[in-house]
């Protein structure tokens, strides 16, 4: 039984165990417990594409294993965001006919006390609604606070043709910068139902930070930009809008650098033409990409069910919808609903 077992964290000498058990549990085989779900079918699938346990791996990150008898039978890994001190479940697997939804609850259990040593102000995690994966977090005290559907576009189907740098300006295309922070932060609330927004707790200066490693704006593919090179560009409103420097869409774009999709992650108005910039930033990824890889891997675009009609300009695009992610989060910190002043004690 898992109770006989121990978490602990992972050793370098695990490392041939744990890329065994991460194998099984994306499979289909009885008694195996993953947050993984299909993407086009075997062998691909959305959680698969960081299977590598200690690959990428960051110094600040976190990969803890059920040892039950000197064998490996449950892992559970964790990116953290060292600017915000958020926590990221990337991969939660066991194996165990019996057992196995025990061992995934013991190691996240585990991660929480863990966590809230380290400092951790949230967890979050995505996962397909399956093998009880929602049940176990939210008995660990997540709240589910969202849906994203993941769309592909598959390997074989015709780029649309690239927009010259010409037309990219005239449609007010151009690579995002430090200054598009506040236009930025005001674009993506104007697309975040409020109560998101004060989950996510976004600030205009993570707006700042676009980086291969930064997880802004979230998502549930987002651990795959490590395995990436990532740009990011903005279209501007025509005429700047109220203040002249309002920003209709905004684009993430992450070209693979390993065997994998490449990846887009898209915020727009629901009252702009976004396709200028849906077809440059697949141009981006036809012009960045290895010859090879381009129409080797398709690529991958999460889409939340808030954000529509984002869904059916990928579709217009060749993307369909493949896989469903129900976005979990867990908050170490109590909020304070009105902040007030009360009255000193004296000793």
């Amino acid at each position: 039984m898992a109770r006989t077992g121990k978490v602990r964290a992972a050793r370098i000498t695990d490392l041939a165990a744990l890329g065994e058990l991460s194998r099984l549990a994306q499979g289909d085989g009885d008694g195996t417990r993953s947050l993984g779900l299909p993407v086009s079918g075997p062998p691909i699938g959305v959680f698969s594409l960081f299977r590598l346990p200690l690959g990428y791996f960051q110094p600040h990150d976190v990969l803890y294993v059920f040892d039950r008898d000197s064998h490996i039978a449950g892992l559970l890994r964790v990116e953290r965001e060292s600017q915000r001190d958020e926590w990221t479940v990337v991969e939660l697997d066991a194996v165990g006919d019996m057992d196995a939804g025990d061992v995934r609850f013991r190691l996240v259990q585990h991660l929480l006390r863990d966590g809230a040593k380290r400092g951790a102000v949230r967890f979050h995690v995505a996962c397909a609604d399956a093998d009880d994966n929602v049940e176990l977090f939210m008995q660990a005290g997540f709240m589910r606070y969202g849906e994203e559907h993941v769309l592909f576009r598959p390997p074989g189907t015709p780029m649309p043709e690239s927009l010259s740098d010409e037309d990219a300006a005239a449609a007010g295309i151009r690579p995002v910068s430090p200054l598009d922070a506040v236009p930025l932060s005001r674009l993506y609330s104007s697309v975040t139902p409020k109560p998101v927004q004060r989950l996510e707790g976004v600030r205009v200066l993570d707006w700042e930070r676009q980086g291969r490693d930064w997880r802004v704006p979230r998502s549930s593919l987002a651990p795959i930009l490590r395995f990436a090179d990532v740009e990011a560009f903005v279209q501007e409103t025509p005429g700047g809008g109220t203040d002249g420097t309002q920003l209709d869409g905004f684009v993430q774009v992450g070209v693979a650098k390993e065997d994998q999709p490449h990846y887009l992650k898209l915020l727009a108005r629901p009252d702009a033409d976004i396709v200028p910039l849906l077809r440059y930033s697949l141009g981006v990824i036809a012009a960045r990409a290895d010859a090879d890889r381009v129409q080797r891997s398709g690529v991958l675009a999460p889409v939340r069910t808030y954000e529509a009609p984002l869904d059916r300009r990928l579709e217009e695009e060749g993307f369909a919808s493949v896989a469903s992610v129900t976005l979990l989060m867990k908050e170490t910190l109590v909020r304070v609903a009105e902040p007030r002043l009360v009255p000193a004690g004296v000793r």
